[in-house]
């Protein structure tokens, strides 16, 4: 809450010619300190102030019982007192009354007591199905009385969709869950917020299954991806068989909006049609993908670092090479260079 200095009526001489005339209201919030303040001079002989027909200070004298109510200034200038701790109840009618020459004259103040929002009743978090009407309510009191809005602010905030304390929703989506905030505000003080969850519940559906190609004998997955409210339970079938992780070479993986079929050795046998099956309280969903056989990667679709070594001789014991490879000639071998010598002789001779 912002502070302010305590609330002061703006006081008129009891010299005035205008005198008696109505002082500027005072306007404090709820827990401040109000002065009420009369302007007086030397031609006063007797002062008071009082609430409505109650009599709370004459001179220094004080009248009333209210232990927050004190005088803080008595000179021939001004005659003023304070309530402490305002509440609304203190709000109303203040008189200061002068007795001039034998002729008595008042001079009224209204004292105006700002409460700030509070939200005393708001809808609890609720859960529909998609397609039902939702009526939301906020309740906020205050002085003065407040302004009371709605509007969604996730999964993104959006502009105000109810400006009073009730928010009615015909046909609810999926997209339309999330939270909603009821704002109360007043000029008392900063605006109060809370917040109500809305859950859509929808029965499941497949966004993403994709057929998957696999070289034998290389690890192969399988993923299936669902929205749902509840989070969907997922399986896996191959005709009418249901997979598990028992099933050796096999693993499933399932997270709240996933499930994922991961083969650690491909074989012949694991090639064919995959269903996967997603399924709430609402309602199911099933999508089929296929495992099929992809030739191994070849020199011409291998990364750098793979084309090099597939390049490079074998060596070692065991390294079979082919035929024709040009490899067998080595430059330099000694038993080569005497064959070529005699061709060479040979030649020369015929």
């Amino acid at each position: 809450m912002t502070t302010r200095e305590e609330g002061v009526g703006v006081p008129v001489r009891s010299g005035d010619a205008t005198f008696p005339k109505a002082m500027d209201n005072v306007t404090v919030r709820q827990g401040e300190n109000a002065i009420l303040r009369c302007k007086i001079d030397n031609r006063v002989t007797k002062v008071a102030w009082l609430n409505r027909s109650t009599i709370l200070y004459t001179g220094n004298d004080k009248w009333s019982i209210d232990n927050r109510v004190l005088l803080v200034v008595n000179s021939k200038a001004e005659f003023s007192i304070q309530i402490q701790n305002v509440d609304v109840y203190d709000e109303g009618p203040y008189t200061c009354s002068v007795q001039t020459d034998n002729h008595p004259k008042t001079s009224r103040v209204h004292l105006i007591v700002q409460v700030p929002p509070r939200i005393v009743e708001i809808s609890s978090n609720i859960v529909v199905n998609e397609g039902s009407n939702v009526s939301l309510t906020c309740v906020a009191t205050g002085r003065p009385e407040p302004t009371v809005n709605w509007r969604q602010v996730s999964p993104k905030v959006q502009g105000f969709v109810s400006e009073d304390e009730y928010l009615d929703i015909s046909g609810i989506t999926r997209e339309q869950a999330g939270l909603y905030q009821c704002t109360a505000a007043n000029e008392a003080s900063e605006p109060v917020a809370q917040n109500v969850k809305v859950t859509v519940n929808y029965p499941p559906y497949i966004s993403v299954a994709k057929n998957t190609g696999v070289p034998l004998g290389q690890k192969g997955v399988l993923q299936c991806e669902a929205s749902a409210m509840p989070h969907a339970n997922f399986s896996w079938y191959k005709e009418d068989r249901r997979l598990t992780e028992a099933e050796k070479g096999l693993r499933v993986d399932t997270r709240d909006t996933f499930s994922r079929l991961t083969f650690f050795n491909v074989t012949e046998q694991d090639f064919g049609n995959y269903t996967c099956v997603a399924i709430n309280k609402l309602g199911n969903a099933n999508a089929s993908v296929i495992l099929y056989g992809v030739s191994a990667p070849t020199v011409a679709t291998l990364p750098p670092e793979e084309t090099t070594a597939a390049l490079t001789p074998l060596k070692g014991p065991g390294a079979v090479h082919d035929g024709s490879n040009s490899a067998s000639w080595v430059p330099g071998c000694p038993w080569q260079v005497l064959l070529l010598l005699l061709l060479l002789h040979v030649t020369l001779q015929f």
